[in-house]
């Protein structure tokens, strides 16, 4: 399956672990992960899935795929700006979200209103109800997505 996994492009070395281990947790378990394709937790998951020999596809907001992270195996340019946020959740089956700010939040939006199930590390709360499934790990996040795809 592909996850989309969504957060912020500048993040602390505690969340670019987290990404990076949900990276290679997802590739461990044959997941392919969709992503903008830029720095912080985009290049930290390609990174960590890319060191487990999984598939990376990043989904870029302007015109040049040389642009994307190094990790990114399949460079996607958009010239789209922030509409790519659209692109990056519809091509997950699931997505997992570390941290973010503004972006992170439109995604969540657009994640929610597709009906996309949504684990989040340290990211934004909305009101509501269940909407995001909070968990603690990576490993909880990836057995969440998996386990919320039917």
């Amino acid at each position: 399956m592909r996850v989309s996994v969504i957060g912020g492009s500048t993040v602390t070395d505690e969340q670019y672990q987290q990404a990076r281990e949900v990276g290679r947790n997802l590739a461990e378990r044959g997941h392919d992960v969709v992503c903008g394709g830029l720095s912080g937790v985009m290049e930290a998951v390609c990174r960590g899935a890319s060191e487990a020999d999984g598939h990376t596809i990043g989904i870029l907001p302007g015109k040049r795929r040389a642009a994307a992270n190094d990790y990114v195996e399949t460079a996607i340019a958009t010239g789209l700006g922030n509409a790519r946020n659209v692109l990056v959740v519809m091509n997950g089956a699931a997505v997992i979200a570390v941290d973010g700010g503004t972006g992170t939040l439109s995604e969540l939006g657009h994640a929610l209103d597709m009906g996309r199930p949504v684990a989040g590390l340290g990211t934004h709360r909305l009101d509501g109800g269940d909407a995001i499934e909070h968990v603690d790990t990576p490993a909880e996040a990836v057995e969440y997505v998996e386990s919320a795809v039917q």
